[in-house]
């Protein structure tokens, strides 16, 4: 005989309060664990151990949990017994509602001290300075390719990175009132606007596209006067009262933003390998035929897959250049240390980013 709707919920009700009583347990637990943390000296925050957690439960998931939920649960669990600590101070474009905030949350939890600030040099200084932990930053993007600045900012910032987040990123036209007529300026990052230019071009071809330093900004402006629309996350339209008037208007239906999380190896130290890592590294070369394939050999005769290419001009106005590079594996791992020594021989200007566990 089936249970009755009362039942169940009784039921529902009695789990719950077993999950309080085991989820203060693991609290009371990883409070043991940061206490000896914090004799040791050494970093309340490990991505690696956090991911290798995650993958256990997943593995060991029988259902009817999906494990991209079993994830976000226990993230958020993780989250929250780190915060019984101190919790994370984060640094990322704001205001709120901006995707890099969403990136931030998908990373940490929601447990952290928000850090929202006005561009990517204000992510870095405030990681640089003390006043976050981490940055949360973007670095490339599915149709528009790489995050210049980010990039030029990695090149002479004593941070390095410890982590990624992929973020499947949906545009939507945001305003204050409901329908789509009579929009005459379109706010957003420069980003965003490239990223929704054939929609903009087919359904709003007269208005004024003005790009702002967010897009949660734009969204934030556009509150402020009814002619005005903004391009941003469903997200920043809840935080400033606005209407989704079209849905995911991007280009590219499967647009896709990386974001990486930075900080000073004083406050994180490398993570460790955990069988999915990535290793990033800035380099340039002399300025001479057959330099930049010499540079590839390395890693074919160790076997290290390179997973990106990008170059910026160094501007020494010689038409030198540097090269970023993304390496699948962990230095810790003997063929990728090799590789890497063999690499830093042949490079003028050689630099390790960051090496970290690749996103989900």
């Amino acid at each position: 005989m089936a249970q009755t709707l009362p039942e169940l919920r009784v039921q529902i009700d009695a789990v719950d309060l077993e999950l309080l009583a085991l989820l203060n347990r693991r609290a009371a637990l990883a409070h043991e664990v940061g206490e000896i943390k914090r004799v040791e000296g050494s970093a309340v925050f490990r991505p690696e151990r956090e991911a290798q957690v995650i993958a256990s439960l997943q593995h060991a998931n029988a259902g009817p949990l999906k494990n991209q939920s079993v994830a976000m649960i226990w993230r958020e669990v993780m989250s929250a017994c780190r915060a019984l600590e101190a919790p994370q101070r984060v640094a990322y474009l704001g205001p709120k509602g901006t995707f890099t905030e969403e990136a931030a949350l998908r990373f940490f939890g929601s447990s952290i001290q928000h850090i929202p600030c006005n561009s990517f040099d204000e992510v870095f200084h405030a990681a640089t300075a003390g006043s976050a932990e981490f940055g949360v930053i973007a670095v490339e993007n599915s149709t528009e390719g790489v995050v210049t600045r980010s990039l030029d900012l990695l090149l002479h910032s004593p941070l390095h990175i410890v982590g990624e987040i992929s973020l499947l990123v949906r545009h939507n036209l945001l305003r204050s009132a409901t329908a789509i007529d009579g929009i005459e300026v379109v706010l957003a990052h420069p980003q965003a606007l490239a990223q929704c230019q054939q929609w903009l071009n087919t359904h709003l071809p007269h208005a004024e596209r003005r790009a702002v330093s967010s897009n949660a900004e734009g969204a934030r402006l556009a509150a402020t006067n009814p002619a005005w629309a903004g391009i941003a996350s469903e997200r920043a339209g809840a935080e400033f009262g606005l209407h989704v008037v079209s849905h995911a208007i991007q280009d590219d239906a499967y647009n896709r933003t990386r974001f990486v999380v930075v900080c000073l190896p004083s406050t994180m130290p490398a993570p460790q390998a955990t069988g999915r890592d990535c290793t990033s590294l800035v380099v340039s070369v002399p300025n001479r035929p057959g330099a930049v394939h010499d540079m590839l050999v390395p890693l074919k005769k160790h076997g290290v897959s390179m997973t990106r290419f990008e170059s910026r001009p160094a501007r020494s106005g010689q038409w030198e250049y540097y090269f970023y590079i993304d390496l699948q594996g962990h230095p810790s791992q003997p063929a990728v240390a090799a590789a890497l020594l063999d690499l830093q021989g042949l490079c003028a200007f050689y630099k390790v980013l960051g090496t970290y566990p690749l996103a989900d």
